[in-house]
């Protein structure tokens, strides 16, 4: 059948949202349906940021085309991408099934208006973050408490099947009091990365890190508990000097903040934000040499950075939120702990640091026992399923 996968953006965008969309489109195609993705020509939305003049607005690839569509948006507080022309876009398509990731979104709205239009199955992977995880102030969190009352129930309740990644993300949105259609918890995948460079130079020495380190893999955004990261990595610093601290993904809103917490506890020298890495195998390199994988967020539907650490080995300290305590158990794959507390942080990322048994422990039992359990392909299937089940006859 014909399905429309549609996403705010699509690599070479950066993402866990954009990753997921590019894993699935292939492999559905694989199944026997004819894929298109409808995204938008944005690289990034904080800051925004439009992709290169290079890449193609119209791509076709083995599997289908890509169509980055001009996107718009109010500006600040307001901020929400519309997508032009995509319900002319779609209509040329003409598909079976339109595939929405991310709730809340334009293009969210525009899918469900389609399917009601045409009678094409509305499918919705929220990707559910809670009002107060969420970028931006004040204003921000009132304008989406707004559309979370007054506007989620008509798109969310229109959906042929709502898709989470978690039994919490089911509850986050059960809490949102709205109706929610026929509901499948399904989790991602996790995508293998090359090996890294065998040209025998570490990725420290390489980044200018001379020690060893604790790694953070994801954007520099403001649910991420960056803050709290750094702070307790000054309690992890005082008492092991040799500790540096990694910052690997691309600025998301929070990078000032983040120097400026650095520079005013006289961490310089040893916290490094390296920005986005580009090269996949430079990224395996971090994962492999770090002592320790930190990710303190606020909220995380499922984190799949903790599934890339635990790949190569290396073991994981997290927050108990989300999605991560369904597939980080405490104590065997990872420690976690509350959110927003850099004393349990520091607590638990020194108890790794300094005991290489647990470390080893932790991280082979998340490479040997927890990564294989999280396949593209399992989802790729539960999702073709899925599309079966509600394709219009």
């Amino acid at each position: 059948m014909k399905v429309a996968l549609l996403s705010t953006r699509f690599p070479p965008g950066p993402g866990g949202v954009e990753r997921h969309v590019a894993e699935l489109a292939p492999r559905l195609a694989a199944r026997g349906h004819r894929v298109e993705v409808f995204t938008t020509e944005l690289y990034r939305e904080y800051p925004w940021e439009r992709l290169a003049r290079t890449v193609p607005r119209e791509e076709t690839t083995g599997w289908g085309t890509v169509h980055r569509l001009p996107v718009w948006s109010l500006p600040g507080e307001l901020h929400y991408p519309f997508v032009r022309g995509l319900p002319s876009a779609l209509a040329r398509f003409d598909p079976q099934v339109v595939h929405a990731h991310t709730y809340g979104t334009h293009h969210a709205a525009v899918a469900a208006r389609y399917g009601r239009r045409t009678g094409a199955a509305f499918v919705l992977t929220a990707h559910f973050h809670p009002i107060w995880s969420i970028e931006g102030g004040w204003l921000r969190h009132r304008i989406r408490g707004f559309y979370d009352t007054r506007l989620a129930g008509p798109v969310v309740g229109s959906a042929a099947r709502l898709i989470v990644q978690s039994q919490e993300e089911l509850r986050l949105m059960q809490a949102l009091q709205i109706p929610l259609p026929s509901t499948v918890v399904v989790p991602p995948g996790y995508t293998p990365l090359p090996p890294p460079r065998a040209d025998g130079v570490r990725f420290g020495t390489r980044h200018g890190v001379d020690g060893p380190y604790v790694l953070f893999v994801g954007r520099l955004a403001s649910n991420k508990g960056l803050l709290d990261l750094v702070t307790a990595f000054e309690r992890l610093h005082a008492t092991h000097p040799e500790a540096h601290l990694v910052l690997v993904g691309e600025d998301g809103g929070m990078g000032p903040a983040v120097r400026a917490r650095v520079a005013q506890l006289g961490l310089e020298r040893v916290v490094h934000v390296l920005g986005h890495v580009e090269d996949d195998r430079e990224l395996a390199a971090a994962y492999a040499e770090a002592r320790l994988l930190a990710l303190p967020s606020e909220y995380e539907a499922f984190g799949l950075v903790l599934l890339e650490a635990l790949a190569h080995g290396t073991p994981v300290v997290a927050t108990r939120v989300g999605g991560i305590p369904e597939f980080v158990p405490d104590g065997e794959a990872g420690l976690l702990v509350p959110p927003r507390s850099p004393i349990d942080l520091a607590a638990a990322m020194d108890r790794l640091w300094v005991d290489a048994e647990l470390r080893h422990r932790l991280g082979g039992f998340g490479r040997d026992r927890v990564v294989p359990r999280y396949t593209w392909d399992a989802l790729a299937d539960r999702l073709d399923a899925v599309y079966r089940e509600v394709q219009p006859a």
